[in-house]
């Protein structure tokens, strides 16, 4: 008798893992997960709390109110705009709507893994440009793309690099790709990136056909645990997506907290700051001790750790947990050298450095 078994597809998935301490986690500094340190902003907890006795109803399907807080905030239509449980399922759900076996989708080699993940998943065949000192290669991107191409993944800012390409390069990638292929912004840290030459992509996706942006309520809003996503596009997009995605897919409390958390500009403004202050001093500290820091312009640190064959990063991770400190292992976007680490409290920050120091020096 023949056994039952997934899709061919389904074997090539890498299952997530996170970092876990071995117990409950209380007490443990977790700058594994890139979170906002300061939690959720007021108003959105609020909103959170008054919507405790309507969980027994369904969800608005519309998702009108929170689409309409988005759209304000940002002067979008909103029309153009659709929601879901995190930026991680619009990934889904984008590649679901739009690629299958036999198509191709291209993505840069060190970016999100939630990509690769998303494609295989649906029997599409993944295309992986290289990049070029850990930041995207537009040229290369380009070069790869073919009649199969179906749909472009672009992190920017990327994660766990922490770099970012300007506008002006996106522009040249859109103007590189073939017409067919749609050309997905995923700017989960738009957020942090306060560049002038840089954009999250608004105005391409509205002087084009084929370019969806992606965002989030998981980095600075402090929505993580909620799961809220949302994007921005064509209208034949947007209704493709709500064509594939569930009616309930973004929960009460998660449209009620997220549409709060727009509102909530002193909150933003304070994950600034803070990110602004400790986001140098942690790079700057982990460089006095031997640990090489690239440049990053959202609320975490891709760290080289010095080459040591008696050292690799697993005896430094596991150091780091005996000492009750997680970080990320970013070997499975080929930087098995690198950890990343969230920006902080001060004393998460400071003691994740203490801790380094006892290892590494």
């Amino acid at each position: 008798m023949e056994l039952l078994s997934p899709r061919p597809c389904i074997g090539q998935i890498k299952s997530y893992r996170p970092a876990r301490p071995p117990q409950d986690g209380a007490g443990w500094i977790d700058l594994s997960l890139t979170v906002n340190p300061l939690g959720a902003g007021q108003k959105a907890l609020n909103a959170y709390r008054q919507v405790a006795m309507q969980i027994h109803r369904y969800p608005d399907w519309a998702q009108d109110n929170l689409r309409h807080a988005v759209a304000g905030r940002y002067e979008l239509d909103a029309d153009h705009i659709t929601c879901s449980a995190g930026s991680d399922e619009m990934i889904h759900l984008v590649t679901q709507a739009f690629a299958g076996p036999g198509d191709e989708v291209l993505c840069h080699e060190h970016g999100y893994r939630g990509f690769l993940k998303a494609i295989r998943a649906t029997g599409a065949t993944p295309v992986v440009a290289a990049e070029r000192d850990l930041t995207v290669d537009v040229e290369a991107m380009i070069d790869r793309a073919n009649e199969r191409t179906k749909i472009c993944f672009l992190a920017n800012p990327n994660n766990p690099t922490g770099t970012y390409i300007p506008i002006d390069c996106v522009q040249r990638l859109r103007a590189g790709l073939p017409s067919h292929t749609l050309l997905v912004l995923d700017a989960a840290y738009a957020e942090y990136c306060r560049r002038n030459n840089y954009s999250d992509g608004t105005e391409l996706v509205e002087n084009s056909d084929n370019v969806l942006m992606v965002r989030t309520f998981s980095k600075l809003h402090g929505l993580a645990g909620l799961r809220v996503g949302w994007a921005y596009g064509p209208k034949t997009v947007i209704d493709a997506i709500n064509q594939v995605r569930g009616p309930f897919n973004v929960s009460i409390a998660a449209q009620a907290a997220a549409a709060a958390a727009l509102i909530d500009t002193d909150h933003e403004e304070a994950t600034h700051a803070h990110n602004s202050a400790w986001l140098p001093w942690l790079g700057h500290e982990l460089e006095q001790i031997g640990v090489r820091v690239y440049p990053s312009v959202c609320n975490f640190i891709l760290a080289r750790i010095p080459t040591d064959p008696a050292l690799g990063v697993q005896a430094v991770m596991d150091h780091l947990a005996r000492r009750g400190v997680l970080v990320k292992c970013t070997q499975d976007y080929g930087l098995t050298d690198c950890l990343r680490i969230t920006v902080g409290r001060e004393d998460e920050n400071r003691a994740l450095v203490a801790a380094l120091a006892e290892i590494l020096n």
